[in-house]
């Protein structure tokens, strides 16, 4: 049995969720998400809840259940509050910065590398090693982080690159003389 898909989405007063057969909107004062989610799944609203029931214990179903449940409290939550994500570069000289809409790393490479805002998703640099990507699609915000951190990957032996903030690097040990 599904415990998350089980529990209903509590609704925030200044968030409205409008359902239209398997289409479901989310509209908030950061801005509108909109998602079709699977067509066996049964999503109702009521009041300022929303509940996602599945028609049968088929294995799909089950594994559905809960999926569909979490997306739509990602999209309320993503409307009302916003998601971010933090990285941070490590290394000499690895260095990021800001001009217009976009995001400059400077990672060891014999160019620049550019990423772009778009998309509802917005770059931050608060410091030259501090990156912060914003936006209300927690999806979307998760997919950009990843693409800045796969630039360059933190590395083993002496931990430089781009992390996410608080990642562990495993380190190893180098070479030993004879």
């Amino acid at each position: 049995m599904s415990r998350i898909g089980l529990k209903p989405v509590e609704v925030p007063s200044d968030v409205e969720v409008k359902l239209d057969n398997n289409v479901v909107t989310v509209k908030g004062p950061k801005g509108e998400l909109t998602r079709e989610l699977h067509a066996d799944m049964q999503v109702t609203v009521e009041g300022n809840e929303v509940t996602v029931a599945r028609p049968s214990d088929h294995k799909e179903h089950r594994s559905l259940h809960g999926t569909t449940r979490s997306m739509i409290n990602n999209m309320v939550e993503g409307v009302s509050k916003g998601f971010e994500k933090k990285l941070e570069l490590v290394g000499v000289g690895y260095r990021a910065q800001k001009s217009g809409k976009k995001l400059i790393l400077n990672v060891g490479l014999s160019h620049q590398v550019e990423f772009e805002d778009g998309n509802g998703i917005e770059i931050d640099v608060p410091s030259n090693t501090q990156i912060t990507v914003k936006g209300i699609d927690k999806e979307l915000v998760g997919a950009v982080a990843s693409n800045i951190r796969s630039t360059r990957k933190p590395e083993p032996y002496k931990g430089k690159g781009v992390r996410y903030e608080g990642e562990f690097v495993r380190r190893k040990e180098g070479k030993t003389g004879k």
